[in-house]
Order: structure tokens, then C-alpha cells, then sequence
């Protein structure tokens, strides 16, 4: 009686899609009480794109989607499973912006759901993926971290204004029998006792739409940064010590260390802490900005495009984000160089 070989979870490729418009820290100078000074100073952030009023999460998902299906070599028809992580979907609650996004690219009949998790939600889609993979369910799963965070931003709050832009990147996970292609290990997790760290209080239904929610602003995204900085920067340090540990890796092993994309001072300080020299740690956050979800797979997408990431290479995923929610992950990148 023959034995079925156990399948793997495999980064196939990657895709990303940024839009036109460039949000300035001089122009935000024009806008709120800042200098370019203090935002590259505090943040790291000299630029981030902001989508145009009539283009929405889904147009930016399936665009990135559309160079991730085409880089993986398999067809729109393919893909049995489509995921999004966003925390501004084109609809509040639906549909899902996995659905539009699946209607956009042409496929039909196929699962597809939304996932919130804030910055943490394209690594958590990684985990997902994977569940689906390797329990047989799916073969190949498109999963896409997309954000117009420009429509939740107030921009008469310096404190947020500064910090958020818009984006999307996409992934095709696929299933496969080399184990050297496969995923490593992930880590996700999360602690709702620090849900007011970093929120979004409407619509929903504690603060249904009404006129106070308008007049209060309650819309915005809201932030609580000097205690949001402290705690990322512990966890996401504890979180790469523990995975890298228990899966016997040194941090010199790790050629790609990305980490989520929302401060560079954040992403300095887990980086010396680690002691992971400069070469190793991938910095996208000053053209972009934060743009949550979509803050990995965009820094994927860079340095892929720019011949640094090569087939085999291994990549050291760290995020951290609203909920409050953060994870890690290692695995090879089993697509092919640019």
C-alpha cells in the first residue's frame, strides 16, 4: 500500500501595486503643523502614495494580484482560494473585498474571505494559507494585503497623518512535495486587552453612523504612539528570538529580515537588538510609509524587482499591528529570480 507524501506550503511569487498621487512631507507641511525635519526624524517617512478618490482596496488588490498570478506562471483560473487582509475594505463588513477582488480578476466559483488583523494581515494570511495547503483543501491560494488607509486618516491629526499610505501587495501560495521549498515556521498571535492601543471606533456597533460619529471624528484611525512604539519593539524583538531559536537559525543565516514597515525607528532597534547588520534588514518605510496589510508583501515585491531576493533565499518575516496582533515567519522564496 503506497504512502501519500506529505505537501508543502510554498511562496511561489509576489506582486505589488502602488498609486500614482505622492503624499509629500512637504506637503504636509501645508497641511498640519510639521516639518519634513521632525516626520524623517521620528519616523523614517519622507513620501507615502495616496489612491485617487475613485480608486478603492479592491483596485489596488487585483492589480498587485494581477503581477503575483502572472510571476507565478499559472493562470487566473488556477488559483482556488482567494484571501485579503485589510483594515479599509471597499464595503464595511460586505461583502468582502476578497470577492470584489476575485470578480476583478476573472475568477469564478472559488472561495474567498477578508481577514482583520491590521499590520499582522498578510502574515496571518500566510498561516491560513498554509493550514488550507497542507491539509489538502486548496492547491494554489492567492492571498493580497491591501489598504486605502488614506480613507480613515484624519488630516488635521499630525500624530497619524504623517505615518499612513496606500498600497497592495499580493502572493500566490502553492502547494508542493520538496520540503526544501516549504515553509519553515510561523508564529501568529495576538492580546485584545491592548485593542485601544491602536483603533478605529466607527462605524461598528458600538458607535453606530450618526452625526456625533462624524462630528467627533470617531471614522479616523487612532493611535496611542509612544506606547505603541514601546510595545512593538519588545514583541516583535521576543517573537524573532523564539522562532529563530526553536527552528535552531542564526540571525547571520537570514539573508531577507523584513519587518513590517511602520516607523524606521522601530525597525532600527529591532534590528540592533537582534544584531542583524544593515544588508540583512529590508527598509521600504520611507517611500511608502505604513501601509499595514500591505506593508510586507510591498517590501517583498522591492527587493525582488530589484534582484535582491533570489530563488532559495530564505526570508525572516516580523510584524506587529492593531488588535493588537503581531507575527513571524520563516521560509524560502521558492519563485523564480527576477
Amino acid at each position: 500500500m503506497s504512502q501519500t507524501k506529505p505537501v508543502y506550503a510554498s511562496f511561489r511569487s509576489i506582486g505589488a501595486y502602488v498609486p500614482e498621487k505622492i503624499l509629500s512631507n512637504a506637503d504636509l507641511e501645508t497641511m498640519v503643523d510639521t516639518t519634513d525635519e521632525w516626520i524623517v526624524k521620528r519616523t523614517g517617512i519622507s513620501k507615502r502614495h495616496i489612491a485617487a478618490d475613485d480608486e478603492y482596496t479592491s483596485d489596488m488588490g487585483a492589480k498587485a494580484s494581477l503581477l503575483a498570478i502572472e510571476r507565478s506562471g499559472l493562470s487566473a483560473d488556477e488559483i482556488d482560494l482567494v484571501l485579503c487582509a485589510t483594515v479599509t475594505p471597499d464595503y464595511f463588513n460586505m461583502p468582502s473585498t476578497a470577492c470584489i477582488i476575485s470578480d476583478k480578476l476573472g475568477i469564478k466559483d472559488v472561495q474567498a474571505f477578508d481577514i482583520s488583523a491590521a499590520c499582522s494581515g498578510f502574515v496571518y494570511l500566510l498561516s491560513v494559507a498554509k493550514a488550507f495547503i497542507e491539509s489538502g483543501m486548496k492547491k494554489n491560494v492567492l492571498i493580497v494585503g491591501s489598504e486605502k488607509f488614506s480613507s480613515i486618516v484624519d488630516y488635521t491629526d499630525r500624530t497619524t497623518c504623517i505615518l499612513f499610505g496606500d498600497g497592495a501587495g499580493a502572493a500566490v501560495i502553492s502547494a508542493t512535495e520538496l520540503e526544501e521549498e516549504g515553509f519553515i515556521d510561523l508564529h501568529a498571535s495576538a492580546d485584545g486587552s491592548y485593542a485601544d492601543f491602536l483603533v478605529t471606533p466607527a462605524p461598528g456597533c458600538i458607535n453606530p453612523v450618526s452625526q456625533r460619529v462624524i462630528d467627533e471624528g470617531l471614522n479616523f484611525v487612532q493611535m496611542k504612539g509612544n506606547e505603541t512604539f514601546k510595545l512593538a519593539v519588545k514583541t516583535l524583538t521576543k517573537d524573532v528570538k523564539e522562532i529563530l531559536a526553536k527552528n535552531e537559525i542564526n540571525t547571520d543565516d537570514i539573508p531577507h529580515f523584513i519587518p513590517h514597515q511602520a516607523n524606521y525607528r522601530i525597525i532600527k532597534a529591532v534590528g540592533d537588538a537582534l544584531k542583524m547588520r544593515e544588508e540583512q534588514v529590508v527598509v521600504t518605510v520611507g517611500k511608502y510609509g505604513n501601509t499595514s496589510a500591505a506593508s510586507i508583501p510591498m517590501a517583498i515585491n522591492d527587493i525582488w524587482e530589484s534582484g535582491r531576493l533570489q530563488s532559495g533565499e530564505l526570508m525572516l518575516l516580523d510584524t506587529f499591528g492593531g488588535g493588537l496582533t503581531w507575527a513571524s515567519a520563516l521560509l524560502p522564496f521558492a519563485g523564480k529570480s527576477k
